[in-house]
């Protein structure tokens, strides 16, 4: 007797409300430069956290592998401008994110967009239908303006 329709294999909706509840990373936000930055020179934005994990469950006694990618980077610049990228940025002089302020304090923080795919034991593999999201940890810093003072070289 064939029970496989009393149990078909998970849904992709089915994956999907397990995707969301996966405990990915809440990726760091990192700054250049570290501490302060100042007026008139970007400040550099990157994460260096894993941006692919892979799980496994047992969805009503299927192994099911559940590949999660981030697929986009928000970064909240604090000044309310929204950096948005498919890259995790790099550290200087690699950068492919930064952004320039004017002085003061601020709170930058990162929200990171995961998408996945999905295989029922081990068969062929789907796009998990929808994403979800992590936020990251904010961090602190302060934007200072410089100021030149000419000296004499003689006092």
């Amino acid at each position: 007797m064939d029970i496989t329709a009393l149990n078909p294999p998970p849904s992709p909706g089915e994956v999907f409300r397990y995707f969301q509840t996966l405990p990915l990373p809440q990726l760091a936000t990192q700054q250049q430069p570290p501490g302060n930055g100042l007026v008139g020179l970007p400040v550099v934005f990157h994460t260096d956290g894993p941006t692919t994990q892979t799980f496994s469950v047992d969805i009503r006694g299927f192994d099911v592998d559940i590949v999660a990618t981030a697929s986009s980077f928000t970064w909240h610049t604090g000044d309310g401008t929204v950096l948005t990228s498919t890259d995790p940025g790099a550290p200087y002089p690699d950068h492919a994110v930064s952004h320039s302020y004017r002085s003061g304090t601020y709170i930058a923080a990162l929200t990171t967009t995961w998408s996945g795919t999905f295989s029922v034991d081990g068969g062929a593999s789907a796009d998990v239908p929808g994403t979800t999201t992590t936020d990251g940890p904010p961090v602190t810093f302060a934007v200072l303006q410089a100021n030149a003072v000419l000296t004499d070289p003689y006092d």
